[in-house]
């Protein structure tokens, strides 16, 4: 299970990247991955506390300028 996927969530405000990801997370299985984009600087706080919240892994995260990229794996 190594599928990947991708979700541009830059240009939306806090609750939007967060919903948005758990979204996309029920769509996929089990250990696969989703690499979401954010520029909210809320989401530095609020993705890792949704992934501990709903039992997901936060494999990676690293900004670069504005943007920010959360590597999570659906648990």
């Amino acid at each position: 299970m190594d599928d990947t996927y991708t979700l541009d969530a830059t240009g939306l405000l806090c609750p939007l990247p967060v919903l948005k990801a758990r979204k996309r997370l029920q769509a996929i299985a089990t250990g696969e991955t989703l690499t979401m984009l954010a520029d909210d600087p809320a989401a530095i706080i609020d993705v890792p506390h949704f992934c501990d919240e709903a039992g997901h892994i936060l494999v990676s995260s690293d900004q670069s300028g504005p943007v920010q990229t959360y590597v999570i794996r659906k648990g």
